[in-house]
């Protein structure tokens, strides 16, 4: 009787054991991609800072080149005051995300609308400031776009792992929730219409 007892104690205490150390990884692993996605996430703040100072001096050397017009500007500063109130201490939730790329995908129209300014006037186009400053313009659209990439790729990381079972359990738990993803902006499927 001793012996069953003894037997059926170790049983428990060695799925008890498995257990923890099934909770323990799967916590572990969670923590790691998610460090992962934080990762991923401040890195694309980055890149929209640089976007956000680079836009001054666009649009100062614009103004001083050009016969601004005063819509286009105006909308280009609010667009970037917008942007810069959106900010969150951590990788945002659903609800903050959305607000973070809406106020990003005005920016952007904005900033299409500046460059579309531009092409009226060939003399600005010519400026050595201009050129550099819309270089660094493209280089920065361009290392917005890798990141979010490269941020998307660590939330399917995360939220595959986060999904799959026995890990599951452990992250509702726990708390870990399913980290948004970067889409691409409203009408951006249909291709611009370039008019000369």
């Amino acid at each position: 009787m001793k012996r069953g007892l003894l037997g059926c104690g170790i049983v428990v205490l060695a799925v008890v054991v498995l257990l923890g150390i099934a909770v323990a990884g799967g916590y572990n692993r969670l923590v790691t991609l998610e460090e992962a996605v934080k990762t991923a996430w401040s890195q694309v703040e980055n890149v929209y800072q640089r976007r956000a100072d680079l836009i001054p001096n666009l649009v100062e050397t614009v103004k001083g080149a050009a016969a601004f017009e005063r819509d286009t500007f105006t909308a280009v500063t609010e667009a970037r005051a917008r942007v810069g109130q959106v900010t969150f201490p951590s990788v945002p939730n659903a609800e903050q995300f959305q607000r973070f790329q809406a106020a990003q995908d005005g920016l952007s129209s904005a900033l299409s609308r500046l460059l579309v300014v531009v092409e009226k006037y060939p003399e600005l186009k010519a400026t050595q400031n201009f050129q550099e400053l819309q270089a660094q313009l493209e280089g920065t659209e361009n290392r917005i776009a890798v990141e979010r990439r490269r941020f998307n790729e660590a939330a399917q990381a995360f939220n595959t792992t986060r999904r799959r079972f026995p890990i599951v359990i452990v992250a509702n738990l726990l708390g870990f929730s399913e980290k948004p993803y970067f889409q691409a902006a409203p009408g951006s499927d249909k291709p611009p219409q370039v008019k000369f």
